[in-house]
């Protein structure tokens, strides 16, 4: 009879913990960490705090009618992941080499018609059946007018995905639930066909668009998880967060950089505890912001915080190494 005595024991801690804080014990938080070609030590680096590598990825065509095939380099970056015991989703975007930016025409053209929205995702249901566990759908730029292909495209890619195989889309941030439906995001309709949303709650400042600003300030998250929240559930929420930072050099353009860049750079560093994130002036003229270690774990309790189903990290090779209490 141990193990009867055993289970009333087990039953009676649970419900201890329940008298006390009111609420069942916060799921463990799921992470997804990126990769980019030359990730691979990264991956390794990181695999005990790590559920899922998102492998970046194809793109599809300018005429929005074809999709790229994974590389090799995308291929070793999958295999690193399944040897290390972590899940491997495919990223597909719409991001340009010609612009050095994500295509909205492109994504227009793919999501406005229906034989495109079938071709794609029939060859990515064929990829995915090539060895990846699932596909994450990251098509950045859009419009308004592409809310209902949108949603088609990621209910013909459902279709056609093989059983078992997780479908997941990177939303860009915004603070209202019109910015969300002017992106181009139908959140509810998606939310009801897909496994997870990643939140990607960082670019609020970047050098090309806007003013030094830190990359993804806690007010700023904050407001966007809240919005997005009152339309996906936070069991199929991932907050995204960023291990990198931006440069704002006078009279220079900026750059993105690693962390370890911007330490390197960054001149009277200091950390700001109510962005969550650090910042220094630059040798010359101007400043420099980056999200950490430090950073992830603020951002890990506000995770926890919403009972969310986990996080995701861009990127594996800029970041610090995650810390492995975030599985």
């Amino acid at each position: 009879m141990r193990w009867w005595n055993a289970l009333v024991a087990a039953l009676t801690a649970a419900a201890c913990a329940l008298t006390l804080t009111g609420t069942a014990p916060a799921p463990r938080l799921e992470v997804t960490g990126y990769a980019v070609p030359g990730d691979a030590a990264a991956v390794t680096r990181d695999a005990a705090a790590l559920t899922t590598v998102g492998v970046d990825g194809v793109n599809v065509s300018a005429s929005g009618r074809q999709v790229g095939r994974p590389d090799a380099a995308a291929r070793a970056l999958r295999d690193r992941a399944h040897r290390e015991g972590l899940r491997a989703e495919l990223l597909v975007g719409n991001y340009s080499e010609r612009l050095g930016d994500f295509d909205p025409v492109a994504a227009h053209r793919l999501l406005a018609a229906p034989a495109n929205r079938r071709r794609v995702a029939a060859r990515l249901a064929a990829t995915v059946r090539g060895g990846w566990d699932g596909v994450q759908v990251d098509l950045e730029s859009m419009g308004q007018g592409d809310r209902r292909g949108l949603t088609a495209f990621v209910a013909e890619l459902r279709r056609r995905l093989p059983r078992g195989a997780t479908l997941s889309m990177a939303v860009t941030a915004s603070t209202t639930a019109r910015d969300y439906r002017r992106g181009g995001y139908d959140l509810p309709a998606l939310a009801r066909r897909l496994d997870r949303v990643v939140l990607m709650a960082y670019d609020q400042h970047g050098p090309t668009w806007s003013g030094a600003g830190p990359v993804g300030g806690l007010p700023w998250v904050r407001r966007t998880l809240r919005t997005l929240l009152r339309q996906v559930p936070a069991r199929q929420v991932d907050l995204g967060v960023a291990g990198y930072g931006y440069t704002w050099p006078t009279g220079r353009d900026g750059a993105a950089v690693s962390d370890r860049r911007a330490r390197q750079v960054a001149r009277h560093p200091r950390w700001d505890a109510r962005q969550g994130e650090w910042t220094g002036t630059l040798a010359g003229g101007g400043r420099v912001w980056w999200s950490d270690a430090r950073s992830w774990r603020v951002r890990r309790d506000l995770a926890a915080e919403h009972r969310l189903h986990g996080m995701a990290l861009w990127s594996l090779g800029l970041s610090d190494p995650l810390p492995r209490t975030g599985r």
